[in-house]
């Protein structure tokens, strides 16, 4: 495998899948500091209140 951060290939599981704490904690870092995204979707009120609704009644069975 190699690390996401510094595409050194490790054998070591411990911070899988990154090869040290160290590339571990620059990862966690730059989401901390939102370098990553994602895309989102707006949701509307009625389609989050169908969402709403279904999990209750989920939750209720």
């Amino acid at each position: 495998m190699k690390c996401p951060i510094c595409k050194k290939e490790f054998s070591d599981l411990k911070y899988r899948p990154f090869c040290s704490k160290r590339c571990a904690d620059i990862d966690l870092g730059n989401w901390f500091n939102e370098k990553y995204s994602f895309a989102a979707t707006e949701v509307d009120e009625e389609d989050l209140q169908a969402l709403e609704d279904a999990a209750k009644q989920k939750a209720d069975d």
